[in-house]
């Protein structure tokens, strides 16, 4: 069988119980109990080879003892039909229920539900569980897909941005060859200005004192 003790209690104050094993779990109850927080929640506790499930909400705990093999699909479709029968049980709400006060009454559901999911779980309680696993499962897909598609992005971002770093680079130290290409230009284009200078010099002092001079120089 898979699930193997059931217990409705509000906080450790035991309501009902069900249990299809002659195992005692009274210790490990006393022990987990306490541990489960009042808000809503849902939780899975292990125990040596076995899996304590609960949801927490309303102030009542609805726990169910299972073997590690059932998974948490069943487990959690069962609690979600023990909550919906004891919500509608009449007496459900009293708020001074003393120690096992459903027992007579509410333990019968519990074993009858137990022995329904331990050998034909209805379909739609564990297609509906299944579904919730599903969206989740599609959530998490979509977040993967999102982070990695966001990761794409910023992959590419790098990659352009190290393209464009490479190109500013090249852009720099073709700025810096053409300015030493231009100062190289400008120097000879001055020296040649000073050497045109300098020759039509001579040549207008050449025809006053002649070639060699010799005129002037006499």
């Amino acid at each position: 069988m898979s699930l193997i003790h059931a217990v409705v209690s509000r906080s450790t104050l035991i309501i009902a119980e069900h249990s299809a094993d002659k195992r005692d779990f009274s210790q490990a109850l006393q022990t987990i109990l306490p541990k489960i927080p009042l808000n809503d929640s849902k939780l899975t506790y292990a125990w040596e080879e076995y899996l304590f499930h609960y949801v927490s909400e309303g102030g009542i705990i609805y726990l169910v003892i299972a073997d590690a093999a059932a998974g948490r699909r069943i487990p959690f479709a069962f609690l979600a039909d023990l909550q919906r029968k004891f919500l509608a049980a009449p007496s459900s709400s009293s708020p001074d229920m003393p120690p096992y006060g459903l027992q007579g009454s509410f333990g019968t559901t519990i074993a009858n539900l137990m022995h329904t999911y331990n050998t034909a779980p209805p379909a739609d309680e564990l297609t509906r569980a299944q579904n919730e696993l599903n969206q989740v499962k599609d959530i998490m897909v979509q977040n993967v897909e999102q982070i990695l598609s966001r990761g794409e992005r910023i992959e590419l971002l790098v990659d352009k941005t190290d393209v464009m770093a490479g190109r500013a680079t090249a852009f720099r130290r073709g700025a810096r060859n053409i300015r030493r290409q231009m100062w190289w230009r400008d120097k000879k284009v001055l020296a040649l200005c000073i050497l045109v200078g300098l020759i039509l010099l001579w040549v207008a002092i050449a025809q006053f004192c002649g070639v060699t001079l010799n005129r002037c120089l006499s």
